[in-house]
């Protein structure tokens, strides 16, 4: 059954891919900087950064999908998201625009899709097809 929102995404990639997050779910996006390691922390966490004063976390998405990882360039940000009530960051290769999708369906069931547990549905934008993170699933131990 396919759903019609009006909500707005921040579109980006990851490798190759195209993905998108809620607007609503995003604080700010900045440019890359250094992070710092943190021992015996999730294997999906990349480190720390200190933003203004506040120490938040940063996820590797490619970590968490099970990719490997590419060294951050010039165009590299950091999103950062609120997610019960505490900022935190998700590296992603580079912030495209911000969209709206006609139309949304439901995720693939199939477990063959790395990270498609971490999907709220997929977004027909402009004759592209794009997932949309659940950052709640995309957070969440495991």
């Amino acid at each position: 059954m396919l759903a019609v929102r009006t909500e707005q995404y921040i579109i980006f990639r990851l490798i190759q891919e195209k993905l998108a997050i809620d607007i609503r779910e995003i604080d700010e996006i900045i440019k890359m900087e250094p992070i710092t390691a943190v021992p015996n922390s999730k294997s999906f966490i990349k480190g720390v950064i200190n933003l203004r004063g506040k120490i938040i976390p940063v996820v590797s998405l490619c970590r968490r999908f099970g990719l490997a990882e590419s060294p951050p360039d010039t165009r590299s940000r950091i999103v950062v998201v609120h997610y019960r009530q505490e900022a935190i960051g998700i590296m992603v290769d580079s912030v495209e625009k911000v969209a709206s999708f006609h139309e949304v369906e439901p995720p693939l069931e199939s477990h063959e899709v790395q990270g498609v547990q971490y999907m709220d549905g997929i977004g027909m934008c402009a004759e592209e097809l794009i997932s949309i993170l659940n950052i709640g699933r995309l957070l969440s131990d495991g």
